[in-house]
């Protein structure tokens, strides 16, 4: 088997792990074995249940079926020179991202915009202020796509004749939530989707914290607008920490709710965001 047919059969492979998928794929690249399954799973240190189902399940007629569904579908991939090195040196990157809209804004300097779905006014003003600063200075504004914050800063970010980049965690067919089918179908036009689920995937709950190391890894700053305590803004910003992303939060009422997850990112060492330079000085400073 091809090492290229390998990588995207391995990726759809069902049950397994992502991590597992990834070490697999670590080990078939680095022996350059891609029939030998047994052996893959046993030197990628797969569970004997995860090893079964790698073995008995790879050659399935799901995945064929799922290859056939996704032909034609565009994608990047690890074997691909154009793959973003940020999101290639990230823990357990996705292995596939299909997409679609302009492939080239990968290679762009980015900035992740995350915060509340029930966004306030004040996040609302907040935006408005920071975000079209940045745009005229050509950094690319990723975020999820999600109502509230995401998609408040992908509209402004459209508005302003920037470039946006959506990671969503459905297949590209379907659209989540509703009421942004019009900014998923204008990001096509302008921007760029992407995702790592195949056609015809739905917006499952785990999907999301998984969405979310793909914003962090593409970025090379993070900005966290609003957010409760123990939020999913805060899940994307602490796996920027991880992966060595300069985090930035915009400070807010101790009496206000979704203020309290970016106070407490602040007192963590998060840079307070007070204006766009302060966030055009992080994406200066960083290495990515």
């Amino acid at each position: 088997m091809l090492e290229r047919d390998f990588l995207l059969r391995l990726h759809l492979c069902p049950h397994m792990g992502l991590l597992s998928k990834y070490r697999v794929w670590q080990t078939a690249h680095k022996f350059h074995e891609f029939n030998n399954y047994r052996f893959l799973g046993q030197q990628a240190g797969l569970s004997t249940k995860t090893m079964d189902y790698f073995v008995d399940h790879f050659m399935d007629s799901d995945v064929d079926k799922l290859l056939v569904l996704n032909h034609g579908v565009p994608y990047v991939c690890l074997l691909d020179p154009d793959y973003p090195q940020c999101l290639r040196e990230c823990f357990c990157p996705p292995l596939v991202l299909y997409y679609a809209g302009k492939r080239e804004l990968l290679s762009d300097k980015k900035l992740a915009v995350v915060g509340a779905r029930n966004m306030t006014p004040y996040g609302q003003a907040v935006l408005r202020q920071l975000l079209p600063p940045i745009v005229a200075q050509n950094i690319t504004i990723v975020s999820g796509l999600a109502r509230g914050i995401d998609g408040a800063a992908h509209r402004l970010t459209l508005k302003h004749a920037g470039n946006a980049i959506a990671v969503i965690g459905n297949g590209l067919d379907r659209f989540y939530p509703r009421e942004n089918a019009d900014l998923q179908n204008m990001i096509v036009q302008s921007g760029l989707l992407l995702t790592e689920y195949p056609l015809g995937t739905g917006p499952l709950p785990f999907h999301f914290p998984e969405r979310n190391r793909i914003i962090a890894g593409l970025a090379t700053a993070c900005l966290v607008v609003e957010a409760r305590q123990k939020s999913g803004s805060l899940i994307t910003a602490n796996i920027a920490v991880q992966e060595n992303r300069n985090v930035l939060a915009v400070p807010g009422s101790i009496m206000q709710p979704l203020s309290k997850g970016c106070n407490e990112l602040i007192a963590e060492g998060a840079r307070p965001a007070l204006n766009a330079s302060d966030i055009l000085e992080e994406l200066t400073m960083s290495s990515f």
